[in-house]
């Protein structure tokens, strides 16, 4: 009895396929998310109030200190200073603008709270002005916001600085709303 190769090679696909289908049990909804882990391999699962799956985590990987961090509820909670970590700059400034001290402020709590935390500030800028312009700008912005933290008194060993001047913009548009969202220093945790 002759069977083709692809036939063969079908079956073993739907045979390590149907390896990897796993059944999870829904847990009690009374959260606004819960994450449901039935014992029987290393995956959790979070759902939502209605029920539907929004994320899937596996154990095995090695989620970073930051990646945890992030998702710890002073970071998610939108009314906290610490969810917010891009401070906006004016045009052709590296001025920190009134509206973002608060959140400095918050973020340099953290830091002195936690000395073995450490961020990155990350400089950008519009694509207006030369490439050299714009990583000195964005690096002037980053040290801005790094003056401030050092004064509230983080140790300058908590944080490191980079410039991307203009090349890694949020927006896309050539227009005065796309400019002022890509001149920022983005606060990262690591």
């Amino acid at each position: 009895m002759k069977i083709n190769k692809t036939v063969i090679s079908l079956f073993i696909m739907l045979a390590l396929l149907s390896g990897c289908s796993k059944d999870v049990v829904k847990d009690d909804l009374s959260d606004s998310t819960n994450s449901v882990n039935d014992g029987s391999n290393n995956e959790t699962y979070a759902y939502s109030e209605d029920g539907t799956k929004v994320t899937e985590l596996n154990l095995d990987k090695n989620f970073s200190a930051a990646e945890v961090l992030m998702q710890s509820p002073e970071f998610l909670d939108p009314a906290s200073p610490l969810s917010k970590r891009t401070i906006y700059f004016e045009y052709d400034s590296s001025q920190v603008l009134n509206e973002f001290i608060a959140v400095i402020e918050a973020h340099a709590q953290y830091l002195m709270t936690n000395p073995n935390q450490r961020i990155t500030l990350e400089g950008h800028s519009d694509e207006r002005g030369t490439r050299e312009y714009n990583i000195a700008l964005a690096e002037q912005r980053a040290k801005s916001v790094f003056k401030m933290l050092k004064l509230i008194g983080v140790m300058g060993n908590q944080i490191d600085i980079v410039s991307y001047g203009e090349e890694k913009p949020v927006a896309l548009e050539h227009n005065d709303d796309s400019y002022a969202l890509n001149r920022r220093v983005e606060v990262v945790y690591k």
